[in-house]
C-alpha cells in the first residue's frame, strides 16, 4: 500500500487521464482526483503548482510534479515508479 500522496489533475473526456488513472488503479494505488474539465479553482492551483502545466493530466507524487499519463508510464517501465509510491 502506498504511503505516498498522489493527485492528478483530470478532465472528464481526456484519454490519457483514463490511462493514467488504470496504471496508479492497477498497482492499488490511492490518488485525489481533481477535475478541471470546466476550469475552476483546482485548474489555477494545477497553474500554479506546475505553471507550464498546459494539459491534463497532471500528476503529483508527494508534491513533486511528474507530468502527464506518458511520464507516469516511463517511470513504470523504467522501474522507477515503485520507488516514488513508497513514500
Amino acid at each position: 500500500m502506498s504511503t505516498a500522496k498522489v493527485e492528478i489533475y483530470t478532465k472528464w473526456t481526456c484519454g490519457f487521464c483514463h490511462r493514467a488513472k488504470k496504471l496508479l488503479e492497477s498497482k492499488g494505488i490511492a490518488f485525489e482526483e481533481y477535475d478541471i474539465s470546466m476550469g475552476g479553482p483546482k485548474r489555477e492551483e494545477m497553474m500554479q503548482r506546475k505553471p507550464d502545466a498546459r494539459t491534463v493530466p497532471q500528476i503529483f507524487i508527494n508534491d513533486q510534479p511528474i507530468g502527464g499519463s506518458d511520464d507516469l508510464a516511463a517511470l513504470e517501465r523504467e522501474g522507477k515508479l515503485d520507488a516514488l509510491l513508497a513514500g
